[in-house]
């Protein structure tokens, strides 16, 4: 890319890869992400790394597996010594800012004891000037602002934001002008206003559609609740359980399980389909601002979510385990020599963020990185050697509660699983295996996941085939700092960075 580009690096919080009007969901709209891909690359099988929030922003930051920068839950501290797409953006001369939040918790080790930084999970990505930071549980820009225009929102103010209005399942308490998404929307049109022709980065990071399930008018009511799709799985929640013993410990957890009632799931996804349309209202005000000021065709815009969202299916709500839609996000790039609308069907992942912004903008791609620069995809190429399958990771360990060690008589270390997912099959390996035993979904003949029959023997040259493969993906992306370095006597250090395929 030419000198003097800005970067829009937008993201969602828990927005389901298959909820695009572009990737024809019947019931979901959303023109303008749909414009945004016709006039770039839209990638329909994307995969996040991680879930929840923190793991899976710091795979997408630093361009790392969760087994390599180990910041597996949200709380567990990203090492200082990674870099990161904000670093980066750095080192090439922009100031990049950061309006809503990167849920990185901070290195203890590069801290007082003490620090108030210790006492919350919701820090800022190491690189970024938080020009309007909006963390989950402290939002008090905007919580001042709500109250600067007259709106009476109580000390307590999770009772005025996260409860629905009176007589309504899924409306907020304040209107759509006072959203946090309009909000943060006002607050990067400001900032971008100020840079004149300076070059930007902006990570404009909005906390919808993440739960609580609300949406301000008309949002709440956009949808008709028998519009909606029927969630994927089981006939009963009983044989759902059945497909796993820790699925079953989650299916009846009182935050994770879905409505039992008919209506209130309707309802939840109606309002869920809601607050994607707020975004993407607000994403148009973007769009809008850069085609005004002539700036369009100078920025690049990349837009994805950090994870997907449950919503009902397999009986689970929210972001964890191992089916898809807690891993499917959507992911569209658009900017200055990226191909007008083309769809990549081919299995990409959030590791290859980062290499992908640091090829465009001619920066060296850190050596930790993971993945691959998606740019041939968005050049119109497509590479014969890319990668035929996605792998993600949930470590569901808690160092503040052993419930989930207890519940199954195994240790921290054994609370996590990995998958390998490709066109025909899903492998789901435990760390704490043989109390939690693996699975395999036949994908050709049981494509909603149902079904597993990892102990079938009809099943087990091909069960051992992706537990082969798995261990060969995890032994070809170790981590690497100094691997690639040798120390000679006839040359002194020789370096030589080769790339992982």
């Amino acid at each position: 890319m030419a000198p003097g580009v800005n970067v829009l690096f937008i993201t969602a919080d828990q927005w389901r890869g298959d909820c695009l009007g572009a990737a024809a969901h019947p019931v979901v709209r959303t023109p303008n992400l749909d414009r945004l891909a016709a006039g770039g690359v839209s990638f329909r099988r994307h995969f996040a790394q991680a879930a929840p929030c923190g793991p899976s922003r710091a795979a997408l930051y630093t361009g790392m597996y969760l087994m390599n920068h180990r910041s597996v839950s949200n709380g567990t501290p990203l090492d200082a010594r990674h870099d990161n797409v904000a670093l980066v953006a750095r080192r090439l001369g922009y100031e990049p800012a950061l309006f809503g939040y990167t849920d990185t918790s901070i290195d203890p080790r590069t801290v007082a004891p003490g620090d108030p930084r210790l006492f919350r999970y919701e820090g800022v990505l190491p690189g970024f000037d938080p020009v309007c930071h909006l963390p989950e549980g402290e939002p008090l820009e905007w919580l001042d602002w709500m109250r600067a225009d007259g709106l009476e929102v109580p000390d307590d103010w999770r009772a005025f934001v996260d409860r629905p209005a009176a007589g309504s399942l899924g409306r907020t308490q304040y209107d759509a002008k006072h959203s946090q998404t309009t909000f943060l929307t006002d607050r990067f049109l400001e900032w971008a206003d100020g840079q004149g022709e300076s070059p930007w980065f902006a990570h404009v990071s909005f906390l919808r559609p993440h739960p609580p399930f609300l949406a301000p008018a008309p949002y709440d009511t956009m949808f008709d609740p028998g519009s909606v799709p029927a969630p994927v799985r089981a006939a009963s929640r009983a044989e759902e359980g059945a497909q796993h013993p820790l699925l079953a410990m989650m299916i009846d957890h009182p935050f994770l399980k879905s409505p039992d009632d008919d209506r209130e799931q309707r309802e939840l996804q109606a309002t869920y389909y809601g607050m994607l349309a707020e975004v993407d209202d607000q994403v148009a005000r973007v769009l809008d601002w850069l085609d005004a000021t002539g700036q369009a065709d100078r920025t690049l815009v990349i837009f994805t979510s950090d994870h997907g969202e449950n919503l009902g299916d397999h009986y689970m709500l929210h972001k964890l385990g191992w089916f898809d839609q807690s891993y499917h996000v959507p992911l569209i790039v658009r900017g200055p020599g990226v191909s007008d609308g083309r769809i990549v069907d081919a299995f990409t992942e959030h590791v290859d963020v980062l290499p992908t912004i640091c090829e465009l903008l001619d920066a060296d791609i850190p050596l930790q990185c993971d993945g691959r620069a998606l740019t041939p995809w968005l050049r119109g190429a497509s590479p014969d050697d890319w990668r035929r399958e996605v792998h993600f990771e949930f470590d569901f360990r808690d160092p503040d509660s052993p419930l989930i060690e207890e519940a199954f008589g195994i240790t921290m270390e054994e609370c996590a699983l990995a998958v390998l997912r490709d066109d025909h099959g899903k492998y789901v390996q435990f760390s704490g295996y043989p109390m939690l035993p693996a699975i395999f979904f036949d994908l050709d003949t049981d494509a909603a996941q149902i079904r597993n029959v990892a102990g079938d023997p009809a099943y087990a040259a091909k069960v051992l085939d992706y537990a082969q493969r798995m261990l060969t993906w995890r032994m070809t992306h170790t981590e690497r700092t100094l691997t690639g370095m040798k120390l000679t006597m006839h040359a002194g250090l020789v370096e030589r960075n080769a790339p992982r395929r």
